[in-house]
């Protein structure tokens, strides 16, 4: 558990907390569109209207009638999750949920409450809704879909009621998911899968699949059922519950797969027509097998781009005319099967006389002949060669020469479909996987192979057009058995969409798995091998295989599988523009916001457009057997992040997650995100990596350049459980010195208008954390927090926003103190949570300490550092910071020069190597310089510093400057004793606030000039000081005997001072030695400030500074970064002031200086 105490003040005063006698008044209108409550609600309805944000409570005995779809579609308000889909319309642009229940604007202000039973709450009426009034929203609100409806209802805008959806379980989930599940692959393919992986590879093929759509279904329909899902379909869930960076990506995902379903769908439609219906419309033809495939390929390729272009028109210009011919479309599915049942029971006792043709155990194509024999005979006594003969050999006469294997195998015909009961099952039990262009082969006839043998082309063979192998059946099969969504996506039209979506969804599932996995038996116990290995029924004459075995008539299935492709075709280019106008209109993409328009009816036409070229894309691919696996990968991405979502909010047990939907656990949503990942891999390894980098880099992008989001969303929840127990894990001690990075707290200073006075002070964080390690941005406001809480929150945004510019990652806290000084406190002493704690603390320094207009900014400052040096905390001071660079800007050269006087802790040698990581300071050269004393050896200092650099593993140059001990300086003499002779004016003369101001600017003023005279320094000049200081009503005599005094003073002073050694650095030793000089006692007395000797302590310390800074000024003058040793204020209070003073000379002259002070810990290593 983690522990705080914080040190405040003695209670009382203006910072005492106190409770707020009402709500604060705000603005009319807050971000993102949302209103301000009226302040007191009445408790019944009003009669007279009043604008609202949802269906107002009717009054008694008034009809209640739903408010129209298509306006409340217009107007885009969901009145539970209310996102705002238009930045610019509503403010600021950060969309943000709203309630109807909680600040609702529909009840109107009475002045007096007819009833007293509410009495008590009556102040709170303003922002609490009655319970009355809340449930009459709840009852009254009604969640509409989007899409196809607005269009609808728009087209038929005389309708002045709609009934409200009245769709159950059967009609709104179970036949659309039948619709959407049963499709092409069924038709035209799922006989071939059979033939080349056997009936057991494929009943597992199939079990796979349908036990990841089934896991998946479970997992949405808890979902689904977790509060009100509106149109949006799986895109929604995932966004509102992984939140809007796996949202986008994944929705994106699902996106693309289903606009190359529609390709897929169009390529059946294309392969039916071209293959079954009418070949004799082929435009390119070929002789040889290798160029019919090619023609074929080209064939598919301009006829599929015409249907396109047509089913893009459709859906343009009659999108409620697709929808109501869903019907029709399904009813052929339906029949289709049914004809296949039919079929599969009519050969139980009458199997059908479909002959098939071999030579050898090689399977012959039928179009070229009829007679499956070499020859044959002519009315009982000629005989001659057949069409078969003529296709083998180079004449049609007996001595003809033959092709080998047709010379030395005989011809056979067996029964293409043998019944169910012909045994034929035991045959097709085991997998006949072949390579490309391998022959459809019996094994179980005789063949006499030929040697050397070559395939000639133009020979009448079947022959497998691809390779086939048990993952690559896998990537083609899968999409029969998505469409599990189409519930989901029509929640909006449903009676009870909670109870309809999961009994619907997951019954629709059984049923087809039923049908794929019954189909997979009946094909393999009624049909022979070479037959179900044949993709095209080229051995069939053409026929479609499964057409052959349907009852009563083939063309049943071929007209019934040509409208259901083309249906479904249709459906997907009328939902996937849809999807991604969702996706556009949350505003979570940039880049695809001008996809969220459309007409005036709500209809996607750039989504329509994008699609239909993305959808072109597929068609020019022109392979049915290739577009599958890219359309697997996407649909098996989606659902396992549905997964995901599920398993990730039944773990965190978030206090929202109450499904209706009962029957779900943790475990198997994490199963079907398993095997949703298996698939994936199985499918095609190298499609799965390619469809994981396109939403990796989504996900990149949304994080990186998207609107935030806040969902609610389950990664958050995940992120704070995360971060909590790393926080627990932290908690106990401090870092070890490997591990120990500046965690900065940054104190900015705002102005009157609640701005960063000092924003590069966040560009040299920015520099310095390089994105690593906690940075926790402080600020104080003086003043009482119910007085200035609107003004905090404003102070805030623009530190964040300032944060956002510089780049600066970390977190604002904010502070609202009686004084400055508090507050400051405060922050050191409470800033982080746990072992996240900041151990630095960055501040600007208080340039203006001397100017009148802000006096006792020193006193702040210097009890700041007394603070961190309390807290053992880090100190970096910048002085001139305005002068520091941006984040934009780059040093082509200079030195950052290290000035290591004292020991803290290695700070000195941390900091520049952190700084030189980052493109700003990369090109400086670091230089440390260290000084040696007249007793120290500066050439051994030297190496033994070089040495400490080496195992540190820090490349700098070294330099040990020598300080040459020698008198003190009049200047300096000059310079202590204006500092105390304005510490004591202030302290004794009793000035009004003007006077004080007045003459502290005067000292000051004078303070800077005695500096520029320091060559020219004489008694003389101290005299013309402290002639400045006198009242306006000082006589001429009065500063004559000040000037003498003050002359005399300076003497004895140098001639007492002149024996004693003068020590230049700040040690232990030295610092102990200073507590125990004497000083001057308290003069009083204006007249006795004159008198003033200097207090040696003081020009001891101004000495140091001097000469300190003389030799910095000499070496790094021209230096871009100068880092310092920062000495410690002093214990007595009384000269904080002087300290300042210190600090002033001691960096005089330097551009950029960052004085350093350690928080009484190691913070580097030689060890590794």
């Amino acid at each position: 558990m983690s522990q705080r105490f914080v040190v405040t003040p003695a209670a009382g005063g203006p910072g005492e907390l106190g409770a707020p006698s009402g709500a604060a008044a705000g603005p009319e209108r807050g971000g993102c569109g949302r209103l301000r409550p009226s302040p007191r609600p009445s408790p019944r309805p009003s009669p007279s209207p009043s604008p609202s944000l949802c269906p107002e409570a009717p009054l008694a005995g008034e009809k209640v009638l739903p408010e129209p779809r298509a306006k409340v579609a217009k107007d885009d308000a969901l009145p539970i999750l209310h996102y705002c889909r238009e930045p610019s319309r509503y403010g600021d642009g950060t969309p943000r949920e709203n309630s109807p229940f909680i600040n609702n604007t529909d009840m109107e202000r009475e002045n007096i409450y007819e009833g007293k039973n509410m009495a008590l709450f009556e102040e709170e009426m303003d922002s609490n809704p009655m319970v009355s009034s809340l449930l009459n929203k709840l009852a009254n609100y009604t969640n509409l879909s989007q899409g196809v409806v607005e269009h609808e209802e728009d087209e038929d805008s005389k309708r002045k009621e709609i009934k409200a959806p009245r769709m159950g379980t059967f009609i709104g989930v179970y036949l659309p998911c039948l619709q959407n599940i049963l499709g092409v692959i069924l038709f035209l393919r799922l006989t071939w899968i059979v033939g080349a992986a056997g009936i057991l590879e494929s009943f597992l093929i199939v079990f796979m699949c349908c036990t990841c759509t089934m896991l998946t279904a479970i997992s949405m329909s808890a979902i689904a059922t977790n509060g009100v899902v509106p149109a949006g379909g799986s895109y929604y869930m995932i966004s509102r519950s992984l939140g809007p960076e796996f949202g986008g990506a994944v929705g994106l995902c699902f996106y693309l797969g289903t606009t190359f379903a529609g390709a897929m769908y169009i390529l059946g439609t294309i392969e039916i027509f071209l293959t079954y219906i009418s070949p004799n419309a082929a435009i390119f033809h070929s002789e040889d097998v290798e160029g019919e495939n090619a023609a074929m390929l080209n064939n598919m390729r301009v006829y599929g781009t015409c249907t396109l272009a047509l089913m893009a028109m459709v859906v343009f210009v009659g999108v409620k005319y697709v929808n109501k011919l869903a019907l029709v479309f399904l009813a052929c599915v339906i029949l289709s099967i049914l004809a296949i049942y039919a079929g599969v029971i009519k050969t139980a006792f009458d199997p059908p006389d479909i002959p098939v043709c071999l030579l050898g155990n090689r399977t012959l194509s039928k179009r070229n002949f009829d007679v499956c024999a070499k020859l044959q005979v002519i009315n009982n006594d000629t005989v001659a060669t057949t069409p078969l003969w003529g296709l083998f050999c180079n004449s049609s006469m007996l001595n003809a020469t033959c092709d080998d294997y047709f010379h030395q195998n005989n011809v056979t015909e067996i029964q293409g479909i043998p019944g169910i009961s012909s045994g034929v099952i035991l045959k097709n039990l085991w997998s006949a996987y072949a390579d490309k262009g391998a022959y459809v082969e019996n094994k179980d006839l005789p063949s006499f192979p030929v040697s050397e043998e070559t395939k000639a082309s133009g020979l009448p063979y079947v022959l497998t057009d691809i390779m086939t192998y048990f993952t690559m059946l896998v990537g083609i099969y899968f999409p029969s058995v998505t469409g599990i969504m189409a519930g989901s996506n029509r929640s909006g039209d449903l009676k009870d969409a909670q109870k309809s979506i999961p009994t619907g969804t997951i019954l629709a599932i059984a049923t087809t798995s039923f049908i794929y996995l019954s189909c997979i038996v009946l094909f393999g116990a009624c049909i022979e091998g070479v037959i179900l290995r044949d993709k095209f029924g080229e051995a069939l004459k053409g026929n479609l295989v499964i057409g052959m075995l349907a009852w009563p008539s083939p063309w049943v299935i071929v007209i019934g599988s040509f409208f259901s492709t083309c249906g479904a075709g249709l459906q997907s280019l009328t939902g996937a523009p849809r999807l991604l106008q969702a996706i556009a209109r949350d505003g979570i993409v940039p880049f695809l916001q001008v996809f969220g328009h459309g007409k005036a009816n709500g209809e996607p036409t750039w989504a329509l457009l994008l699609t239909t070229l993305i959808c072109e894309i597929g068609i020019l691919i022109a392979s049915l057997d290739s577009v599958a696996p890219i359309l697997s990968m996407f649909f098996l991405m989606c659902y396992m992040f549905v997964n995901l979502a599920c398993a990730v909010q039944t773990l965190l047990r978030t206090p929202n997650w109450r499904p209706r939907f009962k029957f779900y656990h943790w475990t198997l949503s994490f199963l079907g995100m398993s095997l949703c990942l298996a698939l994936m891999f199985i499918c095609s390894w190298y499609y799965a990596l390619f469809a994981m980098l396109i939403a990796g880099c989504i996900y990149k992008y949304i994080e990186y350049r998207g609107a935030e989001k806040e969902w609610g969303d389950g990664i958050r929840g995940l992120s704070l459980n995360a971060a909590r127990y790393a926080l627990l894990r932290v908690e106990h001690g401090p870092p070890h010195t490997k591990n120990w990075r500046p965690q900065v707290l940054v104190m900015l200073n705002l102005d009157s208008e609640q701005c960063v006075k000092h924003p590069r002070l966040l560009s040299f964080t920015t520099q310095l954390k390089a994105g690593k390690g906690l940075t926790i941005v402080g600020s104080v406001l003086e003043g009482t927090y119910l007085d200035k809480h609107q003004e905090a929150q404003r102070a805030e945004e623009n530190i964040r926003s300032l944060m956002g510019v510089e780049k600066t990652k970390g977190f604002c806290q904010l502070v609202v103190s009686s004084s400055l000084r508090d507050g400051m406190s405060h922050l050191i002493q409470s800033a982080g949570l746990g072992g996240m704690k900041h151990n630095t603390v960055l501040m600007a320094w208080p340039e203006s300490w001397k100017e009148s207009d802000n006096p006792f900014s020193w006193k702040n400052f210097v009890d700041t550092v007394r603070d961190t040096t309390a807290a053992h905390q880090a100190l970096l001071v910048a002085k001139n910071i305005d002068m520091f660079p941006q984040n934009q800007e780059r040093f082509r050269e200079g030195n950052i020069d290290v000035w290591w006087i004292v020991h803290d802790g290695g700070m000195l040698m941390l900091l520049p190597f952190l700084l030189r990581q980052h493109k700003v300071w990369r090109k400086c050269r670091m230089r440390i310089f260290t000084v040696a004393q007249m007793d120290d050896n500066s050439i051994q200092m030297k190496k033994d510093l070089q040495m400490f650099l080496y195992h540190l593993r820090i490349s700098a140059e070294v330099e040990v400057v020598e300080m040459v001990e020698n008198d003190i300086s009049a200047f300096t003499y000059e310079k202590t004793l204006m500092m105390e002779q304005r510490s004591q004016m202030l302290k004794q003369m009793q000035l009004s606030k003007t006077e004080r101001e007045r003459e502290i600017q005067s000292i000051s003023n004078e303070s800077r000039c005695s500096i520029r005279r320091k060559s020219r320094s004489s008694p003389q000049s101290i005299g013309q000081d402290v002639q400045a200081l006198l009242p306006n009503d000082s006589q001429e005599e009065e500063a004559q005997l000040i000037h003498d005094r003050n002359t005399a003073a300076v003497a004895r002073t140098k001639a007492a001072a002149a024996p004693e050694k003068i020590q230049m650095t700040w040690t232990k030793e030295k610092l102990v030695s200073e507590k125990h000089k004497n000083k001057d006692t308290n003069v009083s007395g204006f007249r006795d400030i004159f008198t003033l000797k200097p207090n040696q302590s003081n020009v001891r310390r101004m000495h140091t500074a001097v000469k300190l800074n003389g030799v910095v000024l000499n070496k790094s003058q021209d230096a871009q970064l100068v880092l310092l040793n920062m000495p410690g204020p002093p214990k007595n209070r009384q000269g904080d002031e002087n300290y300042m003073e210190f600090l002033e000379v001691l960096t005089e002259g330097l551009n950029r200086v960052l004085l350093v002070r350690g928080g009484g810990r190691e913070v580097i290593t030689i060890y590794s």
